[in-house]
């Protein structure tokens, strides 16, 4: 059976989540955080993708993010997942692949739920244990 095209319009956020494959780790260090997020800036500029809020989680992120282009989110995620596999495998020395599947992904269309969602992407790693406080890093 054939993928069901994803919705991308311009001008609403999306919520996007992707996942470690079998929920493993995605990011082992610093170094992979550092390149992971240079690569998010990247592909967002290129793109045309306005990033608003963000989690690095050891397994999984979340991007809250608004595209200027039809399918501006898609194309970013092609691009970053494509560069973070070829990235992890060779750091590793591993082959496969590094996300579960396809990113998940919704349209953010109330004003009440977008704020939600960047409470939740804040709140993300205070929830897990992670950290204690959330905190600004800038890219």
């Amino acid at each position: 059976m054939a993928r069901l095209l994803r919705l991308g319009p311009s001008g609403f956020p999306q919520h996007v989540i992707q996942r470690g494959n079998n929920r493993q780790a995605c990011f082992h260090s610093e170094q992979d955080l550092i390149a992971y997020a240079g690569w998010l800036k990247q592909f967002s500029w290129e793109f045309e993708a306005q990033l608003h809020a963000w989690v690095f989680m050891t397994n999984h992120v979340h991007l809250l993010v608004t595209p200027q282009l039809d399918n501006g989110v898609s194309s970013m995620m092609q691009a970053l997942g494509q560069v973070c596999v070829r990235y992890f495998n060779r750091a590793y020395l591993r082959s496969g692949t590094l996300w579960e599947g396809r990113y998940k992904s919704c349209l953010v269309q109330a004003e009440d739920y977008l704020l939600q969602c960047y409470r939740y992407i804040e709140l993300n790693p205070v929830r897990a244990g992670m950290v204690r406080y959330p905190a600004l890093l800038l890219v």
